[in-house]
């Protein structure tokens, strides 16, 4: 799978110039171009590409580069007017010089560099599936008032999710909208908590409400079906159980349907503008959007994609939306001067580039506003597969830990949840840890509803707990290496952000 958050995910804070993109104007120099005009003649010999033109959001600029991108060779597939946003598809290897010369064209580029075909995710490993023999034995295992396999959800005590439910399991007003390879909502602990009307499958870039197109074309694309039982799995006496069992949940699928499980811009913008335009409260992120794991702004197709996936998040947060996004599985410190990227572009050929974090940017975890999520295992220090980064990471929450040994039934490590047909399994990665925090977030939306996506955040870290940086050198697979450095204090540092979160202190 390429990008699922138990994959990797980054946070930080917000370089000035990566801010400044909230303008939806920052990028220079398209005002003074001349336009395209119908006389010039694209050539239509090269590979069929997807690309995101990003423009004014006045009709009449919107009109005109419309115009211009036909002009130029390429097909209009969806026009965001609120956000400025053309998804357009050409065969014309020049569409993208030949558009950002266009008066009014802010930035382009192609969003991916293989062509058209008929995503990425950040969990760590295999999925480990419980059996009917092993589940059998775990719910032997249940106290009065516990569904059946809660005994090996170490995760819900961890963060007091347990014992929060019997206060408050959260609002069937809040949704929580899980952006990633499709949810099988025919799951019995999942059925009764799903929002078809605030569905749909955005692959494309182009929403898709047709009833049941969020599923997951097979059980291969098992991670949203984990990520949406880790929020919001009913207690109901079947399975499991979410941080939030009260609240409702959504699937948009933007994931490709077949092996690579890709995460493509477009897809992702359609993704964020549907979730605010349904009335979603929470999006939960866990991956990173493909083709690049970072993008250089220095690069005009790197460019247009932070561009248009920050419009389209900011236009989320605006219409009253909280974004969550995982850190990454790649035990980076997203704070340093200099990572190595090895994978990208991976959806051709990956070439080994030199990046620095402050300037190249993992979408959408890098973008203002959104709160960006490190995993911690069952004895609560950084899993050894987070990327970390004191002023990156918000807030930390479980995610797993292969090596972190929990004393439950089946003494695993990693997170059980809700997997496609009916069945459980084990997933561990930053993709586990930041339903936890979406999780939260609800609980705090379901008692604090007028709150806003930045006072949720605020009520996120203060309710979090932080164990501070480890006083002995951070050895995370026990192999006698130092893994990883913790720079900070008590109340924030590069492993935690500002702490693990807390559901037992967001319903008090």
């Amino acid at each position: 799978m390429a990008h699922l958050r138990s994959r990797r995910r980054l946070a930080l804070a917000v370089p000035v110039v990566l801010s400044l993109t909230a303008s939806l104007g920052f990028l220079p120099g398209a005002a003074s171009a001349a336009p395209l005009t119908a006389s010039a003649t694209p050539s239509a010999d090269g590979p069929n590409l997807a690309y995101v033109v990003n423009t004014r959001t006045d009709h009449r600029t919107i009109e005109s580069v419309e115009k211009a991108i036909t002009a130029a060779g390429g097909t209009v597939v969806i026009a965001y007017e609120k956000i400025g946003v053309i998804v357009v598809h050409s065969a014309n290897p020049d569409f993208g010089k030949q558009i950002r010369a266009v008066r009014g064209v802010q930035s382009a580029g192609a969003t991916r560099t293989a062509p058209l075909t008929a995503a990425g995710t950040t969990d760590e490993g295999a999925a480990q599936m419980l059996s009917a023999a092993e589940a059998a034995k775990v719910s032997r295992t249940a106290a009065s008032g516990e569904e059946p396999l809660e005994a090996d959800q170490w995760d819900l005590r961890a963060i007091g999710a347990d014992k929060a439910a019997k206060i408050n399991p959260g609002s069937k007003s809040v949704t929580v909208a899980v952006i990633d390879v499709g949810v099988d909502d025919t799951h019995p602990d999942i059925a009764p908590n799903f929002s078809p009307s605030q569905s749909a499958n955005c692959v494309g870039g182009k929403p898709d409400t047709t009833y049941g197109a969020w599923r997951p074309v097979d059980a291969d694309h098992y991670h949203g079906t984990h990520v949406a039982g880790e929020i919001a799995a009913a207690r109901n006496g079947i399975g499991v159980a979410g941080v939030a069992p009260g609240v409702k949940v959504s699937g948009i699928t933007v994931a490709e349907p077949d092996a690579s499980q890709l995460f493509y811009p477009e897809s992702v913008v359609c993704a964020f503008v549907f979730a605010a335009d349904h009335g979603v409260e929470i999006t939960n992120n866990s991956y990173y959007v493909d083709p690049w794991l970072y993008n250089c702004l220095d690069d005009p197709d790197q460019r247009a994609i932070v561009d248009a996936v920050n419009r389209a998040q900011l236009y989320a947060q605006k219409k009253g939306t909280l974004n969550v996004a995982a850190a990454g599985n790649s035990n980076d410190d997203l704070d340093s001067n200099a990572l190595a990227d090895a994978s990208s572009p991976d959806d051709s050929t990956a070439v080994t580039r030199t990046v620095d974090p402050h300037k190249c940017f993992d979408v959408p975890t890098q973008l203002p506003g959104v709160v960006t999520v490190a995993s911690t295992g069952v004895t609560g220090a950084k899993s050894y597969f987070s990327s970390y980064g004191k002023g990156v990471i918000d807030v930390a929450a479980p995610g797993g830990d292969k090596y972190q040994i929990p004393d439950t039934p089946s003494k695993n490590g990693r997170i059980l949840s809700t997997m496609p047909n009916n069945q459980y399994g084990f997933l561990q990665g930053t993709s586990m840890a930041t339903p936890h925090v979406a999780g939260v977030a609800a609980l705090l939306k379901s008692k604090y509803p007028w709150a806003s996506p930045a006072q949720l955040q605020a009520l996120l870290k203060a309710e979090a707990d932080n164990p501070g940086c480890p006083t002995a050198p951070y050895d995370g697979n026990g192999d006698g290496v130092v893994d990883a450095t913790c720079v900070g204090g008590k109340h924030v540092n590069g492993f935690y952000g500002a702490g693990i979160v807390n559901a037992l202190r967001a319903v008090k």
